[in-house]
């Protein structure tokens, strides 16, 4: 297997992070590979939002907690970095564009040996009116709309082993 079919195989979810940040430099890596993702027309609908303070990370945290019925949890799972992706709804292609933005990133984390996890709710976090106002002080209008949610970290758990993948997942004519 080459590098890059390995990092693809290999790269896992993680819900257990070290107080710990990433380098300045390996952020930069990672986001650089979210701006080279594949967009519809090449039209780069999307946005991403780096947010490295406790403070708001646990203040959206809280918005998008509340979305599901677990409580305690905290759905960033103490990442000491979080993005968040949006995309322009004027663009047709805006939920894919977004969503390779997100794969291009996780990808390019765990090949950097950053762990990381996809973090849905980002469209019903960001219709909240504190999730809005967020949205306005990172100079965002109404025309984006959040796609994911990205934790960042080190793990402090293992590496999950992947899940078996199931029967006839691929099919040939």
């Amino acid at each position: 297997m080459n590098e890059v079919t390995k990092v693809l195989c290999e790269r896992r979810s993680i819900r257990k992070f070290k107080n710990k940040q990433i380098p300045k430099e390996t952020l930069a890596e990672i986001l650089k590979c979210g701006t080279y993702a594949p967009s519809g027309k090449s039209k780069q609908s999307a946005i991403i939002v780096v947010i490295q303070n406790r403070d708001t990370i646990e203040k959206i945290a809280k918005i998008n907690g509340s979305f599901v019925n677990k409580p305690g949890l905290n759905p960033f799972y103490e990442a000491p970095t979080l993005l968040v992706v949006f995309a322009d709804k004027n663009i047709a292609t805006y939920v894919q564009d977004g969503s390779a933005v997100i794969m291009n990133m996780l990808n390019a984390a765990y090949s950097l040996g950053v762990d990381s996890c996809w973090i849905h709710r980002a469209k019903e976090t960001f219709t909240t009116e504190e999730g809005k106002k967020l949205m306005q002080k990172w100079g965002l209008n109404d025309d984006y709309e959040g796609i994911g949610n990205i934790v960042l970290g080190y793990r402090d758990c293992p590496l999950p082993q992947a899940a078996p993948r199931k029967e006839n997942y691929i099919i040939y004519d």
